[in-house]
């Protein structure tokens, strides 16, 4: 499994639901080598004052405890 789908699985099955139910969403734009996910917030999430954090203590955090090899999300 490439490092994309194993981001992609985590994203499906642990982030998403949750950014759903407050009626936001992500986009996986590009994940990288070096173990950097570029995302993009949308929905509700999109121009949410709250977004910077929910990207870096929601799904930067998880993305990290569950696959070692990410080591930043940033929104583009």
């Amino acid at each position: 499994m490439t490092l994309k789908e194993k981001v992609l699985d985590i994203v499906d099955k642990d982030i998403r639901p949750s950014l759903q139910a407050d009626g936001g969403d992500i986009k996986i734009i590009d994940v990288n080598e070096e173990g950097q996910v570029k995302v993009e917030l949308t929905g509700a999430c999109q121009g949410c004052p709250m977004s910077q954090m929910t990207l870096k203590m929601g799904v930067e955090h998880t993305l990290k405890k569950k696959i070692p090899e990410v080591k930043e999300v940033v929104a583009v």
